[in-house]
């Protein structure tokens, strides 16, 4: 979804670094976005297959994945979605601290729609948010 995409969206987060996640509830300030959070990789999966205590959230419009998470890491998240008819067309961006070089070709291989290394400025991470949102 880029600039002139959908005015709102359901947004998943799936990330287990509280800095982050307070940086990338800052950049959905001010959006007509719902934020969903998840803080690992279990959890997730539960918010994506509306399991447990997720039986009546929203399908989300786009994932924004961390890939070293706690339990099932990022690549094994991004793996199920593909795998699955019904979560298959979701979007995946990768928003990590894994450099590209090493993460990039595994993750195109398992069809991350796009992979970003999170910056470490601030200001720059939530600028990133707020373009692919």
């Amino acid at each position: 979804m880029g600039e002139g995409a959908a005015e709102s969206a359901e947004i998943l987060l799936v990330e287990d670094n509280p800095g982050d996640v307070r940086l990338v509830e800052e950049a959905v300030q001010g959006t007509d976005s719902t934020l969903h959070i998840t803080r690992d990789g279990t959890e997730a999966l539960d918010f994506l297959h509306r399991r447990d205590e997720f039986t009546d959230v929203p399908r989300p419009d786009i994932v924004l994945l961390d890939l070293n998470l706690p339990q099932v890491d990022g690549t094994q998240i991004l793996n199920e979605i593909r795998s699955d008819p019904e979560l298959e067309q979701l979007r995946v961006t990768v928003l990590t601290s894994v450099p590209e070089e090493y993460a990039a070709p595994e993750l195109d291989e398992l069809g991350a729609n796009d992979f970003f290394t999170k910056p470490a400025d601030p200001d720059e991470f939530m600028a990133l948010v707020r373009r692919v949102i």
